[in-house]
């Protein structure tokens, strides 16, 4: 969709553009049985396409001298082992957790550069195919970022929250884990009653600092390329009405330089924010196999 004389307002059109396609209608401000299709199938071929890389990486790799391409996934290793090494000390552990890491990174760097294309460019072709289908295409809504949507930064970082309660179980058994959550941080006491008072105190503390640490991880990320997303449709508004107003010009001119500028500038901010992603999940790990 474009803005135009004939087309939807600028509230419309981001509203149109902010829509997802989904399986029903939403009834509820949190309703789990709305799926959010566009959402689900760009991030599962983005996964597929992230695998296939380290895949096709680790396949073509040479003990001679490396080509770009195998450097650069050799660099990525190395850091990302790195990281690994600096917050999981167990050895074992890292069998997992480093490929993991290294996959939730790709993973979401790829994720976050669906924000590189054209705002209009898959939503005007998903469009065309209703059209072509016969349907309406106004009824065709596709987001194709799926960083920009909150339930699939959640559903990451509940993904990591579930890892952390099972590396902390399997690294303290899960007497040494329960203890640590009715001790922690504030200790305990011989008196029995002072006990069950810090162990409930303990308890919440722990309690609010996984539902913390779970919904930051995931709002972070998610508020930031949703920002993202916004400013790009607000540039594409410049672009639309660059056509339509007398100073036409001018404001195509500020279209190309203001696009050409936020996609410079948010090539840093789709790597930074799949880095500190990658991050605060190791860090989370390293905690989980941590005794306080």
């Amino acid at each position: 969709m474009a803005a135009g004389a004939e087309g939807p307002t600028p509230s419309e059109y981001i509203v149109h553009h902010l829509g997802h396609w989904t399986n029903a209608k939403q009834g509820f401000i949190v309703d789990f049985s709305v799926v959010n299709i566009d959402s689900v199938v760009i991030a599962l071929s983005l996964g597929l396409l992230s695998v296939f890389v380290l895949w096709l990486a680790a396949r073509k790799a040479t003990s001679g001298v490396p080509g770009r391409f195998q450097a650069a996934v050799e660099l990525l290793v190395e850091m990302v082992d790195g990281q690994t090494k600096a917050n999981i000390h167990n050895a074992e552990s890292r069998k997992f957790i480093a490929p993991l890491a290294l996959t939730v990174f790709v993973w979401i760097f790829l994720m976050n550069a669906m924000d590189l294309l054209p705002v209009d460019l898959l939503p005007h072709l998903w469009a065309q195919g209703y059209s072509a289908a016969g349907l309406d295409p106004h009824d065709a809504y596709l987001r194709v970022v799926p960083t920009a949507d909150l339930s699939t930064t959640f559903g990451l970082s509940v993904a990591v929250f579930l890892l952390c309660i099972f590396y902390s179980i399997k690294i303290k058994g899960l007497g040494g884990w329960t203890h640590e959550l009715v001790t922690a941080p504030f200790g305990t006491s011989k008196n029995p009653v002072f006990a069950i008072i810090l162990g409930v105190i303990n308890l919440v503390m722990q309690m609010i600092e996984y539902l913390a640490k779970t919904v930051s991880h995931g709002m972070r990320l998610f508020g930031n390329m949703y920002a993202g997303e916004l400013v790009f449709c607000l540039i594409a508004l410049m672009g639309g009405y660059a056509a339509l107003s007398l100073g036409g010009a001018l404001l195509g001119l500020g279209h190309v330089i203001a696009g050409t500028i936020w996609a410079i500038f948010h090539i840093l901010i789709i790597t930074l924010q799949a880095f500190i992603f990658m991050m605060l999940a190791l860090i989370y790990l390293g905690q989980a196999h941590d005794a306080h």
